[in-house]
């Protein structure tokens, strides 16, 4: 299972344990994440994402999934938040 936001890409990063010796040893920085189900408007049902606690954070900010995946980059999604996107801006296109 990665451990990777599927909304901003956000993962692991590395660095450092510093003992008060400074005796230095690898460690790894993971992610906040979690397992939540978010209203889509357009879609008008639940989506099960697995973000960050930063990410869910912008999600309301910027008003809702479909607002935020709206302004999202591609790149950053994943596959599943992809199809999402897409399926958001059909719906979107059919209501307008």
């Amino acid at each position: 299972m990665s451990r990777r936001c599927e909304l901003t890409g956000k993962g692991p990063m590395t660095g450092n344990n510093v003992s008060h010796a400074k005796n230095r040893t690898r460690r790894r920085f993971l992610p906040n994440l979690n397992d939540v189900t978010l209203q889509s408007e357009a879609l008008g049902r639940g989506i099960k994402l697995k973000i960050s606690a930063a990410a869910l954070r912008s999600v309301d900010h910027r008003g809702g999934l479909d607002a935020f995946l709206a302004k999202a980059k591609d790149d950053e999604l994943s596959t599943s938040a992809l199809k999402v996107k897409k399926e958001i801006a059909k719906a979107q296109a059919v209501q307008a």
